[in-house]
């Protein structure tokens, strides 16, 4: 995966020219019915904007779980949708919201600037991005004009990037958010395991091997995980990682 550009609980695919986030559960902080010393809708939006300055995709995309929905939208939820849609059109990006498992509602949201929301979303580069939760098909109504940038599997995808398992590890003490990186691990193609971009969202430590949640990441210990702190840091598969940990 050579032209990922790991940033901030975020990826930049350059091959694509995409922006990918995942797991943005807006309205998680409101939903928990707690005290929070984090303004998430302002957080998510500074984020996002920060990124899109960086590197000026021409596509947004959000890998799943852009609401954080159990039974009903939370208050300001659309409010902060919009935001980030506008931040997206602002930058000149096309805003794309992929549906996860706590979307049951967003496509009864009346959202300003009309964003793209589809199950899953096929870039140029043969990549498609879903949100993990369920077998993808490989393919998207929305899905722009192809390019050959590479070599691509039977089903003419070359990499799935995915989100929903909030991936996290622990390195001498200190916990990071981190991204999972596997090369030939579902259907021929690479997947790539983004973090949660909201930061209340509590990941899941992937220091003790096994199987993942999602069927689309299956056996963790073939995954790299990556730490983005002043720079990208990519360790060895947590098969041979894990016990260094």
């Amino acid at each position: 995966m050579n032209d990922v550009e790991y940033r901030g609980r975020a990826a930049y695919l350059q091959n694509a020219d995409t922006l990918v986030v995942a797991d943005l559960h807006v309205g998680r902080v409101a939903a928990s019915n707690v005290d929070a010393p984090l303004d998430e809708g302002a957080d998510l939006v500074d984020r996002i904007a920060t990124h899109l300055d960086a590197v000026d995709p021409a596509t947004f995309v959000v890998a799943g779980d852009v609401l954080h929905v159990h039974g009903s939208v939370p208050t300001g939820a659309v409010d902060v949708l919009e935001a980030i849609v506008r931040t997206a059109e602002s930058a000149g990006t096309t805003p794309v919201f992929v549906t996860g498992n706590h979307d049951t509602l967003l496509d009864n949201l009346d959202i300003a600037g009309d964003p793209v929301v589809t199950d899953e979303y096929r870039l140029q580069d043969g990549t498609v991005v879903c949100h993990g939760h369920e077998e993808p098909g490989g393919a998207s109504d929305e899905e722009p004009d192809k390019v050959d940038t590479g070599e691509t599997t039977a089903t003419g995808t070359t990499r799935y990037v995915v989100g929903h398992e909030h991936p996290a590890i622990r390195i001498e003490g200190a916990r990071h958010a981190c991204f999972l990186a596997g090369e030939n691990v579902y259907r021929d193609a690479d997947v790539l395991v983004l973090p949660a971009f909201n930061r209340a969202a509590s990941g899941t430590l992937v220091n003790q091997l096994g199987d993942a949640m999602s069927s689309v990441v299956g056996r963790l210990d073939r995954y790299r995980p990556v730490v983005v702190g002043d720079e990208a840091y990519e360790f060895p598969p947590l098969s041979e990682f894990a016990a260094m940990l």
